[in-house]
């Protein structure tokens, strides 16, 4: 999923059968060229044990892929108990405890948005920095919805831009959604306030709530961010029901810290990582993972509507450990 742009989403012309499967693309995407953990790894281990030297070689390419200090020391000792039990006799056998070591980590957080029809509206806060992916992230959640017969009220709610509304205004046309909008600079309070009660009124399912975009380390408008989730507090107690954070993939070790503060200011619920396709730092999911445990709801590996997919922990692994031509079971997408 790219940046925030004034491009309009890209509608696929094709049927879905003839579309590239979601995992097919995650594949493809998270290591483009040379980027993938093990690259060459099985020429430099061919007709060798497994030994110590090998094993540094791995580690280094775990922390260099952003898996963190904590991740690899987990995963690490877990393969050198193997090696000493003599259960890795080959590079094979390594790669296969390396997939199970990071598939470990990952089938917790693995867990997918449910909305419950019962809570009407269903209201979805999506937070996270400028830049991150925020905008469009909605855009395709509302596409998912709609295809699952949900209607779709947006909150346009990150006021400080007109292009951020206008984007919003797009998808909401695309999707069959309804949009609730003020002009820039509105309180995003009262924008979300409004939309609430308007999705009240016409028996939404589904509120997606846009917010600014914010560093992390702003602390008075993480206080902004507090007050907007009083607001909806204030309309209905039980909400929001979701507080999805979006990161980029390509912040690393910062997208990490941008999750312990945004966790922190209001209580993240899921998580979708964006621009997977352009970076190598495809680890920092392990190291999410491990140190928060917030489930993972979504990954992006492009801009359009079908680049979007649910989190399947051994289709990650897989991409991640084995580069473009490895295979797996396939993670479902619109």
């Amino acid at each position: 999923m790219g940046a925030m742009s004034g491009r309009a989403p890209q509608d696929a012309a094709s049927p879905p059968a003839e579309r590239p499967g979601f995992l097919v693309r995650l594949r493809q995407r998270l290591n483009r060229g040379d980027s993938w953990l093990t690259r060459d790894l099985g020429e430099l281990a061919r007709g060798r044990r497994i030994d110590a030297q090998i094993l540094e070689e791995l580690e280094t390419r775990l922390l260099s892929a952003d898996v963190g200090v904590a991740a690899t020391a987990r995963i690490l000792e877990e393969l050198r108990l193997k090696v000493a039990r003599n259960e890795l006799s080959d590079v094979d056998a390594l790669l296969a405890a390396l997939r199970g070591a990071i598939v470990a980590i990952l089938s917790p957080c693995a867990r997918p948005l449910t909305i419950d029809r019962s809570r009407k509206p269903f209201v979805i806060l999506v937070v996270g920095v400028n830049g991150s992916g925020k905008t469009t992230t909605i855009g395709k959640l509302a596409r998912r919805c709609a295809a699952e017969s949900l209607s779709v009220l947006l909150a346009a709610g990150d006021t400080f831009r007109a292009a951020a509304i206008e984007q919003l205004g797009v998808w909401a046309e695309r999707s069959g959604a309804e949009l609730v909008a003020q002009q820039a600079g509105a309180d995003p309070g009262a924008v979300i306030f409004d939309a609430l009660q308007k999705a009240r009124a016409r028996g939404c399912d589904v509120v997606l709530a846009d917010t600014a975009g914010r560093l992390h380390s702003q602390s008075h408008l993480m206080e902004e961010l507090k007050k907007v989730r009083r607001v909806i507090e204030r309309v209905a107690p039980d909400a929001p029901h979701e507080v999805l954070l979006v990161l980029d993939a390509n912040q690393g070790q910062n997208a990490l810290a941008q999750a312990r503060q945004f966790q922190a200011a209001v209580g993240v619920t899921g998580l979708a990582l964006t621009k997977l396709d352009g970076t190598a730092r495809g680890g920092i999911v392990v190291a999410i993972a491990l140190e928060l445990g917030i489930p993972i709801r979504y990954v992006g590996v492009g801009e359009a509507a079908e680049d979007f997919g649910e989190f399947d922990a051994a289709a990650f692994a897989t991409a991640l450990i084995e580069g473009p031509g490895s295979t797996g079971g396939e993670a479902r997408a619109p």
